[in-house]
């Protein structure tokens, strides 16, 4: 069975074990598919664009609740009443 691959680098879980940082290093800031017997088993991912996936996720879930809301009546508020 083919399976599809999401990065342009790919290492062993052997060649992860060996040298973790030596993979991670070697897709140059480009996430790196890690293979269990030639299949993709994870992605290692540098910690800054792991930061940017988990705020673009969480931006794509505040519009949904955006979208959500849009529909329901809005209730005035006064600040000092806070």
């Amino acid at each position: 069975m083919a399976t599809r691959i999401l990065a342009e680098v790919a290492a062993s879980i052997t060649e992860l074990k060996a040298n973790p940082m030596k993979v991670a290093s070697s897709a140059y800031g480009d996430p790196v598919a890690i293979l269990n017997r030639n299949e993709p088993a994870f992605y290692c991912v540098p910690a800054e664009i792991y930061e940017k996936i988990m705020d673009r996720l969480e931006d794509l879930e505040l519009l949904q609740l955006v979208k959500e809301r849009q529909g329901e009546e809005s209730v005035s508020v006064n600040l000092d009443d806070l």
